[in-house]
């Protein structure tokens, strides 16, 4: 079925843009696509690990520079809301260092995710460089692997300050 803009919601551009739809929910699509990949990130780290959510990572940002190139040609749109792909590979990224004893930490993954939406929606630099002055899909997807690498900062932080205060560090 097409959708009013002409795309598919079908056609594996949309699905991998929208991150399966996620992006299609109407108030704060990207709190909802990074929100998304929180359970994926989950499954890959506590199944094979940082590795495997690295390559996962790269994945989804290859993917997404095809889906939203494809995406927003489709739309006519520079960078709709809805393209939530590149969410999902920032908070990815993000998510890398959030593990302890092996297995995934809940609480880094809440400092993951507030951590990387702060950094998505505030833009320091160079995030908000990236995302006014990077062309086309490699703009759309930029921005949020920045943000991404600041949020894998704050879990690396956090994990650091924790395993110190608990003993782990003396």
């Amino acid at each position: 079925m097409n959708r009013p803009d002409g795309i598919a919601f079908s056609h594996p551009a949309s699905l991998i843009a929208t991150w399966f739809g996620a992006g299609l929910i109407p108030k704060a699509p990207g709190t909802w696509g990074s929100l998304a990949a929180l359970p994926f990130a989950w499954v890959i780290l506590e199944f094979a690990g940082w590795p495997w959510l690295a390559l996962a990572t790269l994945l989804a940002f290859l993917a997404g520079l095809w889906a939203s190139a494809a995406y927003c040609r489709a739309k006519g749109l520079k960078d709709p809301g809805e393209v939530v792909i590149d969410e999902v590979a920032g908070q990815w990224l993000a998510l890398l260092a959030a593990t302890s004893a092996g297995s995934p930490d809940p609480l880094a993954f809440a400092v993951g995710f507030a951590a990387f939406r702060l950094f998505d929606i505030v833009k320091p630099w160079p995030v908000g460089w990236a995302d006014r002055r990077l062309p086309g899909a490699l703009g759309v997807m930029a921005d949020d692997i920045l943000a991404g690498l600041y949020g894998l900062a704050c879990v690396a932080g956090y994990l650091g300050l924790a395993d110190y205060l608990s003993g782990g560090a003396a």
